[in-house]
């Protein structure tokens, strides 16, 4: 995992210099009144950035990311089969305060194959998908175990969805460090943590995200690709604990850029907040745009 002081940079182009993103990433985050966490880095050239990415945040359903790559290696393991029928019992559905398509649409339940889970749990953020996965798996402990087997520090699967949205302070225990995340999506992207098969299907339902559409992506230019997973709280006084997204970018001449962001704490609205990633991403963009350019025909 590359360095993680306050600001740290390698790049390439004059126009776009250190001091200029540091200034650029610092205003961006201003305005969002809380806790902020960037790390990016282009695979194919290291150029990189990261503004406390050495500090834990919490995830929220950012850790569906990681639960889901655990299933998925548990499938390539042939312990759990793509197809399998999974039995969803009205038990099985989070309570109402948390987002669940599923439970909305099939109050008691039903059965569903493993990889409509895999699917909901990333492409619609289902909390009740995501919890049924995790106890396919045996709980958050096996998430654990996969992450250190795989080698993956920093970043820690507690809780259930459920237990999330029945004690809130819980979920600062279910964290990420921004370079963890980051570290996390290039080894996903270079085909380092699954096989082909099932890293190409995973990245195509973070394309298909519908939860995001107002942050990572929002002010990159039409036509992006971008494969994502938001994580979001309530918000509690004034406070908002979490509003997230981390991804991966594919920049115009093909390099990818995984990116994470996290906002902690905040005290400014959801607008402002959104804004804030979508600010971001957009200056990671505008400097990070041309990489690779002179490799191209």
């Amino acid at each position: 995992m590359f360095p993680h002081a306050m600001v740290l940079w390698m790049a390439t182009s004059a126009a776009c210099t250190s001091q200029a993103l540091t200034d650029q990433i610092k205003a961006a985050a201003r305005p969002a009144r809380g806790k902020v966490g960037v790390s990016a880095r282009v695979l194919e050239t290291n150029q990189f950035t990261a503004f406390h990415g050495g500090r834990s945040f919490p995830m929220q359903s950012v850790y569906k990311l990681p639960i889901a790559i655990a299933v998925l290696h548990r499938i390539e393991e042939s312990k759990l089969p793509l197809d399998q029928g999974v039995k969803v019992e009205p038990e099985d559905l989070i309570p109402a305060a948390g987002h669940s398509p599923l439970r909305d649409k099939h109050p008691k339940g039903g059965e569903f194959t493993l990889e409509e889970l895999l699917r909901r749990s990333i492409v619609d953020s289902d909390g009740s998908a995501s919890d049924v996965l995790l106890r396919l798996l045996g709980g958050p402990r096996e998430v654990r175990r996969y992450l250190k087997q795989a080698e993956v520090k920093q970043i820690h699967v507690v809780h259930t969805e459920a237990q999330l949205i029945d004690t809130t302070h819980a979920q600062y225990a279910d964290s990420a460090k921004p370079d963890a995340m980051v570290e996390l999506l290039g080894r996903l992207q270079e085909g380092k943590l699954l096989n082909e098969g099932n890293t190409q299907r995973l990245l195509g339902w973070m394309k298909e995200t519908a939860t995001g559409r107002e942050r990572l992506r929002a002010k990159l230019p039409a036509g992006t690709i971008v494969a994502d997973k938001t994580g979001s709280s309530g918000t509690y006084d004034g406070l908002t604990p979490a509003t997230n997204d981390v991804g991966l970018i594919t920049l115009p001449n093909g390099p990818h850029l995984p990116v994470a962001i996290f906002l902690s704490d905040s005290k400014a609205g959801v607008t402002t907040r959104n804004a804030m990633i979508a600010n971001m991403a957009r200056e990671l963009w505008d400097c990070w745009a041309d990489t690779g350019a002179e490799s191209q025909p």
